[in-house]
């Protein structure tokens, strides 16, 4: 690929070859109109458990796809799910013990990985209405914060729920709420809008995953729920082992985003 590239014109599988080469960014504004998704693979004597939480927490867990055990790809995703995104993250017993670009030497025959939606898949929904996306003028990751608001438990997985925040100008948050709305399969309506401190959230400054973007005096900070509170329930619950990506560094399917899009 000659020149310089342009990460919104390219197609999935263009940008997953360039993350098999070690390539390490976030993917917010890459491949624009295809979804983009969280990925989070655990052992198959926890897959039950993790659907289930899955099923009662679907705000922040909604589920694209679900592989066999040992599966490297999935129907939305024709990549390997070791390899073709740019980051990922490795547990043990909740702890991260590695932060790669390749999880083919800690996967396993017994994985099922999960394909979760993304909020990105609206982002470009939101700056074609004219509310621009902080991080993506900015170039850096989302802002993701874990909250005090517990998730509903299921078996061996609990923990928080974990919060996307994007600031909107006052006069635009009814625009991104109508917006968002219609996307209920990647998380769709804000849960929170305004006050952090009501999230548990003390410092907008210091975000648990992600990077922190500037809030103007004239905007409000407005949250959605994130695909990576399964790797907070992770954390929380602590199983033997889980992959997941590495927070804002996506799995970038082969769906186009209007599948989620509904009237």
């Amino acid at each position: 690929m000659s020149g310089p590239i342009d990460p919104g014109a390219l197609s999935p599988d263009q940008a997953r070859a360039l993350f098999r080469t070690g390539l390490r960014v976030p993917t917010a504004g890459w491949c624009a109109g295809w979804t983009q998704a969280n990925l989070i693979a655990v052992p198959r004597e926890q897959a039950y458990d993790l659907l289930l939480f899955a099923q009662r927490n679907p705000k922040p867990c909604p589920v694209l796809d679900v592989t066999e055990p040992g599966a490297v790809s999935a129907s939305l995703f024709s990549g390997d799910l070791r390899t073709d995104l740019p980051g990922y993250v490795v547990y043990e017993r909740g702890e991260p013990v590695a932060e790669v670009t390749d999880a083919t030497p800690w996967w396993r025959e017994d994985l099922v990985a999960f394909l979760i939606g993304c909020s990105f898949t609206f982002e470009d929904a939101l700056r074609e209405a004219g509310v621009p996306v902080r991080h993506i003028e900015q170039g850096v990751n989302v802002p993701m914060y874990r909250t005090n608001l517990p998730c509903r438990r299921a078996g061996d997985f609990g923990g928080p729920l974990v919060v996307s925040m994007r600031p909107i100008r006052a006069a635009q948050v009814a625009d991104a709420v109508r917006i968002t709305s219609r996307y209920p399969s990647v998380h769709g309506a804000p849960v929170h809008i305004g006050d952090p401190e009501e999230l548990g959230i003390a410092d907008l400054g210091a975000p648990d995953f992600g990077d922190p973007v500037e809030v103007r005096i004239d905007e409000i900070p407005v949250f959605w729920a994130c695909g990576v509170t399964p790797q907070a329930a992770v954390m929380a619950s602590r199983p033997k082992l889980a992959i997941g990506h590495a927070p804002g560094h996506m799995a970038i399917t082969d769906v186009r985003d209007t599948r989620y899009l509904v009237p």
